[in-house]
């Protein structure tokens, strides 16, 4: 709910959350694709490659749980915008700096800021839909995300073009800035405000067995949340290099992670739109068992078959979060949402960061292919720690 007078309605706040959320993981997923040619010009290793990817997800984790404490006070909006300004601005630092050591700090200082798009947009969009259509709805401000993610390798490609990685990331970086400060001018068409106190469900009212399983089932989907992550974002950085290996030119990496996250954006609308109707566990099970399969096939199956396998993974390696990210919601009353989620997206971080950097070492140690069969290894115990969640889903 809303302290101010003038409430937005929920696809007002809903339209917000998302476009913020297209120009936050346009800026993070833009290194992706630049991959490739920043290892080319440092004459990086593996290992680095992943170290660049985990420094710049890592940063953005720290600042989560400040993020929710604070916008419990003060609300969503300024914040969502500073923050996106904030990476914005570090791309830009991160385009003129030189050399490797330099590029890691400023990545580092750059990723700070997406502190605050995840758990604020998921905090805002559920305060919107608390009494209808809220896993949709957080579906969608989910999937928001990819059609960023889908605009990186597009941008990527064609900005290269006209100069190199650097003037790449500048231009993102300064095209996203001046949006946000023109989105200043529109916050009272969506800014819902800081929530009540007042308004938060019986269950917390309830008896402490009760509560306290409640909190237990949330540390569970942390755990599951962390597993996912882990698999997410290690795909997103050693994908290209297995299309590479399998003989794609640059032009056809890009395309090939175009499908990658086209097909995660659908993963995650309708797997948002799915868990109204189906429930979590179904889904968990569905989505990261296609991704297990497809992760170790990806190494085995013939070139061609790589392009439709690209869609099919995305919705299986995304999917998932939709569902894990509504679910916060059901554990949760309305005025605590921010702090929990800045809480959960900080400790699936753990995943986000780990994972790269131990599946380079890997790569580095044994081979690429190898690493991505740990990779489709460690995805499968997904499943069997979904079930543990099962009895906390019925006492929410």
């Amino acid at each position: 709910m809303n302290s101010q007078t003038n409430t937005p309605s929920p696809k007002k706040v809903l339209i917000f959350g998302s476009a913020m959320h297209v120009w936050s993981d346009l800026f993070f997923a833009l290194l992706v694709p630049l991959l490739p040619h920043i290892k080319e010009e440092l004459n990086l290793s593996y290992t680095s490659i992943g170290l660049l990817r985990s420094v710049y997800s890592g940063s953005s984790a720290i600042l989560q749980i400040p993020a929710g404490l604070v916008a419990e006070s003060t609300g969503e909006f300024w914040m969502l915008l500073g923050g996106n300004i904030w990476v914005g601005l570090g791309l830009i630092v991160m385009a003129v700096v030189p050399g490797f050591l330099p590029l890691i700090g400023a990545t580092a200082l750059g990723g700070l800021g997406g502190g605050t798009q995840h758990p604020l947009a998921s905090s805002m969009v559920s305060r919107a839909y608390d009494s209808d259509g809220r896993s949709a709805a957080v579906g969608t401000v989910n999937f928001s995300g990819d059609i960023g993610k889908m605009i990186a390798p597009i941008a990527a490609g064609l900005l290269v073009m006209l100069g190199d990685w650097r003037a790449t990331m500048w231009i993102v970086g300064a095209a996203g800035s001046a949006f946000m400060c023109i989105s200043v001018f529109t916050r009272r068409h969506f800014d819902l405000g800081k929530p009540l106190i007042e308004h938060s469900p019986e269950k917390w009212d309830r008896k402490d067995s009760d509560k306290t399983s409640t909190i237990v089932g949330f540390i569970v989907l942390t755990g599951i949340g962390i597993l996912d992550s882990a698999t997410r974002s290690s795909t997103l950085v050693f994908f290209p290099f297995i299309f590479i290996e399998r003989g794609m030119g640059e032009s056809e990496v890009g395309v090939a992670l175009f499908l990658l996250f086209a097909g995660g954006a659908a993963g995650k609308y309708i797997c948002g739109w799915l868990d109204d109707r189906t429930g979590t566990l179904p889904l968990i099970w569905a989505t990261k068992g296609m991704t297990t399969a497809l992760i170790i096939s990806a190494i085995f199956v013939p070139s061609f078959v790589l392009w439709p396998l690209a869609i099919i993974l995305g919705v299986g390696l995304n999917g998932t979060s939709s569902v894990l990210y509504a679910t916060v919601a059901k554990f949760i009353p309305t005025n605590k949402r921010a702090r929990y989620y800045g809480l959960f997206y900080t400790t699936n971080e753990i995943g986000t960061v780990g994972a790269p950097l131990g599946y380079g070492l890997i790569a580095d140690m044994i081979g690429l292919n190898r690493s991505i069969i740990t990779m489709g290894v460690v995805t499968a115990t997904i499943l069997p720690a979904s079930l543990a969640l099962k009895r906390y889903l019925t006492v929410s």
